[in-house]
């Protein structure tokens, strides 16, 4: 093409120098003006027409690779194409400048392919973290890995080119500095171990709530990426902890909790020991009309009646024989209560307990388990439930224990 072009102008009256340098310089206007036009036809004609076609399936990942601009990006290589393959035409004999502008090219190239497959990359996440599986099993630590080894790649076929040497050559050179690379790259290294072993133990997932005090960590997981995870606090703030950590250290994971269907009331409130005594029968009468413990009054009763007949129990003394205490109403109360509230999970543990008195009296421990998980909902049930307790105390003849306060000694001294 060049001879034909240059024999042409010759015949127009040029002499060969000037004929040789117009040939050139027109075909390489028309290589520029020919890779311009490959740009706008793939931007403007082809990417239209893909986004098109795309619109009009139902399928989300296609949709995705376009919102990704991952064809956006490969539409960038067909001027370059067109550059590298024709280039060497009009610089015919200046082999330096055609290694030197192939070389510039392909580094390009090089370049629009690792940001298409970034793109790419970018895309398959988004598309797997729309299904269900992505929160047991998340990949974007993978994905960031596959990253690292594409950018690495292509930093080596990059510096190939540059350097004039074969990318075997700077592979296996490679071995000298493995030790450098691997300290550069231990945060990764350990962090992709440490993402495959969570993955693999399903140890935690995103959403999970988890505790991590040595990091001050306390909320949902948001993020699990190649190097940290980041963990949303309750009070809005972020806490990053290294991947690695969470195989190394302990955490809780409250993940359990949520597939449980309930979550955990455990507290305790303190009765004044002063207070326990045996029942009267007028403490009786007045406790059976409580419809909750009614009839658990009248069958105790009756139990305890037959009883102390048999063994013969004198009755003039309430130590002789079995007798109820309001301790123990008290605590049939709260039970009945708490198996006839309507957000207390009655397939799970339900348990009132007593514990080792002290020098704040007898703790009786409710440890049951709210249907209802959510944090606010959560605390507004417990509420609730200890509103009534505390409420409840009195009617049976007890007295919740606090230590005294100044208005305690006030009274004292009037």
């Amino acid at each position: 093409m060049l001879d034909i072009l240059r024999s042409w102008i010759i015949d127009q009256g040029l002499d060969l120098p000037m004929a040789d340098i117009l040939a050139r310089s027109l075909i390489f206007v028309l290589i520029i003006i020919l890779s311009l036009i490959a740009y706008f036809v793939a931007k403007h004609f082809i990417l239209k027409g893909l986004t098109a076609i795309i619109s009009r399936t139902t399928t989300q990942w296609d949709d995705m690779m376009l919102k990704k601009k991952v064809f956006n990006r490969l539409a960038h290589l067909a001027p370059a194409m067109l550059v590298y393959m024709s280039i060497s035409i009009p610089f015919e004999g200046y082999d330096w400048l055609i290694a030197l502008i192939n070389g510039l090219v392909l580094i390009l190239i090089i370049v629009m392919v690792v940001l298409a497959l970034d793109a790419f990359l970018n895309a398959t996440l988004a598309i797997y973290t729309t299904y269900d599986v992505s929160n047991r099993i998340p990949i974007k630590g993978l994905i960031q890995v596959l990253k690292l080894i594409i950018y690495f790649a292509s930093a080596i076929f990059i510096i190939s080119i540059l350097v004039n040497k074969t990318p075997v050559v700077l592979f296996t050179s490679l071995g000298a500095v493995t030790a450098i690379l691997m300290f550069i790259f231990k945060d990764a290294i350990l962090g992709f171990v440490a993402g495959i072993q969570l993955a693999a133990n399903r140890m935690v997932a995103n959403g999970d709530w988890i505790e991590m005090p040595k990091y001050g960590a306390n909320g949902d997981i948001v993020e699990i990426a190649l190097t940290t995870v980041k963990v949303q606090n309750w009070d809005k703030t972020i806490t990053t902890i290294p991947t690695y950590a969470l195989i190394t250290e302990s955490f809780k994971n409250w993940r359990g909790m949520s597939d449980s269907g309930g979550r955990r009331i455990k507290r305790s409130i303190n009765i004044d020991m002063n207070t326990i005594q045996f029942c009267t029968d007028e403490m009786l009468d007045r406790f059976s009309k409580i419809q909750y413990i009614s009839s658990y009054i009248e069958k105790t009763k009756i139990e305890m009646q037959d009883k102390n007949k048999q063994e013969h129990v004198d009755n003039s003394s309430l130590v002789n024989g079995r007798r109820m205490t309001n301790i123990g109403t008290f605590r049939a109360y709260v039970k009945a209560y708490l198996t006839n509230h309507p957000m207390i999970n009655k397939e799970m543990t339900l348990l009132i307990r007593q514990l080792a008195p002290n020098e704040h009296g007898l703790p009786i421990e409710i440890y049951v388990f709210s249907k209802d998980q959510e944090w606010v909902n959560y605390e507004g049930i417990q509420s609730d439930i200890f509103d009534h307790i505390l409420a409840v105390v009195p009617e049976f003849d007890l007295r919740v224990f606090q230590d005294p306060s100044g208005m305690d000694f006030k009274r004292l001294i009037h």
